[in-house]
């Protein structure tokens, strides 16, 4: 059963919150691109919070209904420092029911169909699909 309302009513940090109003503002290229398809629960009535703090943790896009989280990933998560702390944040969210989904740029750049499939079958619970080829 997915937790109901992660994000609503946690006490967050001033600090943290200013964060991820900057991240908003300041999204990356592929980010955009995919916040274009997600926003106003355009995909399939989803609804998708960008830049949510969960946790002290502020991630990409956030389904709370599904219980999902995507990640747009870029260069810096191939760095084995950053590989290990995602490693270990996408345990914490997972230890509270979340399924933490990590998109790569290239994937969102040339495949968003794919991906949107990926995130839609994740939002219906189904079994995931193999990870969208680059």
């Amino acid at each position: 059963m997915r937790p109901r309302y992660v994000a609503r009513g946690q006490p967050v940090a001033p600090e943290k919150l200013r964060q991820a109003k900057a991240l908003r503002r300041e999204m990356t290229p592929d980010e955009a691109l995919l916040w274009k398809e997600l926003r106003r629960n355009r995909l399939e009535g989803f609804h998708f919070r960008r830049q949510q703090v969960i946790d002290g943790f502020i991630v990409d896009f956030f389904c709370n209904p599904a219980g999902v989280v995507v990640e747009v990933d870029g260069g810096i998560h191939t760095d084995p420092e950053q590989a290990t702390y995602d490693k270990e944040r996408d345990a914490l969210l997972a230890g509270r029911g979340l399924t933490v989904l990590r998109i790569s740029n290239e994937q969102v750049q040339s495949n968003l169909p794919g991906v949107l499939t990926l995130i839609a079958a994740a939002c219906r619970g189904g079994r995931r699909p193999p990870t969208p080829k680059s």
